[in-house]
């Protein structure tokens, strides 16, 4: 297992409530750390979904945009902005 594997997606732009604090994520790594670090609340049914997304893309057991529609509805579920770009 390779955490910094740069397996990508089309990345996601979270935006939270402090001006400062804009992310954009691209891979199963910027995701567990935005996640695990940033994110305003832990507990949420999305939010913890995520979590399980990223270390299975890692694995190779759940492909990349599996994960980036599950930030997106983390970022929903957490009140977070989450603006999705696409390529």
């Amino acid at each position: 297992m390779e955490w910094d594997t740069p397996i990508e997606f089309a990345p996601v732009i979270l935006m939270f409530k402090d001006p400062d604090r804009v992310f954009s994520i691209r891979t199963a790594m910027g995701a567990a750390n935005a996640l695990i670090r940033e994110f305003p609340c832990d507990d949420g049914e999305e939010f913890l979904l995520a979590i399980k997304l990223c270390l299975d893309v890692v694995k190779g057991i759940a492909d990349p945009e599996q994960l980036r529609a599950a930030i997106i509805r983390a970022a929903e579920e957490a009140g977070v902005t989450a603006i999705a770009v696409l390529h």
